[in-house]
């Protein structure tokens, strides 16, 4: 008789651990894990869309900010369902291999290249071109991420745009391995000069209480625009990924509420994102 009972608690504790298990696998059905760039963390847009997001759909939504090098390198070995990234030219080939679905452009800034307020270089309001031959020439100090992010790729772009090799290993080139905001502030600590996004520029300026140490220098040149793309991750090539929840992500961000969303965005009054036209 007592082992009858004993069998029947077994029995219904595990019918309880069932039950009360299901609201959590219920709940992890609906949770999107999105691999993105630092400056869409660092700015608190995501953080800002979040709420919004999770309202309309009823999906939670979870992020690793790397540089997009790295985001895509978790896509590809299926550690994340979506994609929010900014490096045209590396998210197309991600594309193409088969690793994302689509390529869904969803925003734009631009970059901007940064330096003391002194100007050492004598660079403010040239062109990107003219700017970086005057740094490469003069030896000044330029701290890049150097990590294989969105931003680091498009300076590396800009760097054979302007009809130099890529430095590497040059005493005036260091190579940070940070994020942005990092990045700055190094390059703010060794008089130096940098290029950022200007979404990340303006939150550096906001920490700075207005004040910031590296200034915008160079500006408006038709090679700094900085495109955001959502790519879901293909399900052929990760099973498990939640594509029809990143999907939905991918779809949200291209809606016109979300557009209001994304360009109301502001920090010191300031707009950090611009609505692409497709």
């Amino acid at each position: 008789m007592k082992r009858n009972v004993f069998i029947a608690s077994l029995t219904l504790i595990a019918a309880l651990l069932i039950l009360f298990s299901i609201p959590a696998l219920a709940a992890d059905a609906k949770l999107l894990r999105m691999a993105t760039t630092t400056s869409t963390d660092d700015t608190g847009l995501l953080d800002y869309l979040k709420p919004y997001f999770v309202k309309e759909t009823g999906i939670d939504i979870q992020w690793v900010a790397t540089g997009t090098g790295k985001a895509l390198k978790l896509g590809e070995n299926c550690d994340a369902d979506v994609l929010l990234v900014h490096a045209p030219d590396a998210e197309k080939k991600f594309v193409a291999d088969g690793f994302g679905l689509d390529r869904n452009v969803v925003m734009y800034n631009d970059f901007v290249l940064i330096g003391p307020a002194s100007d050492p270089a004598g660079v403010k309001g040239k062109s990107v071109k003219e700017c970086l031959n005057t740094i490469s020439g003069k030896k000044i100090k330029f701290v890049s991420r150097g990590d294989k992010s969105g931003t680091h790729q498009a300076e590396q772009i800009l760097w054979k745009a302007s009809g130099l090799p890529v430095p590497d290993k040059e005493s005036w080139y260091a190579q940070a391995g940070q994020g942005m905001l990092t990045t700055i502030q190094i390059a703010a600590e060794q008089n130096g000069y940098t290029l950022t996004d200007r979404g990340t520029y303006i939150k550096y300026e906001d920490v700075m209480k207005g004040n910031p140490p590296l200034k915008i220098l160079v500006e408006g040149d038709d090679l700094l625009k900085n495109i955001y793309s959502v790519i879901v991750v293909n399900p052929a090539k990760c099973p498990n990924t939640k594509a029809d929840l990143a999907k939905t992500f991918s779809d949200w961000m291209g809606k016109p509420s979300t557009k209001n969303l994304i360009t109301g965005f502001k920090l010191s009054g300031k707009q950090l994102f611009f609505i692409s036209a497709k």
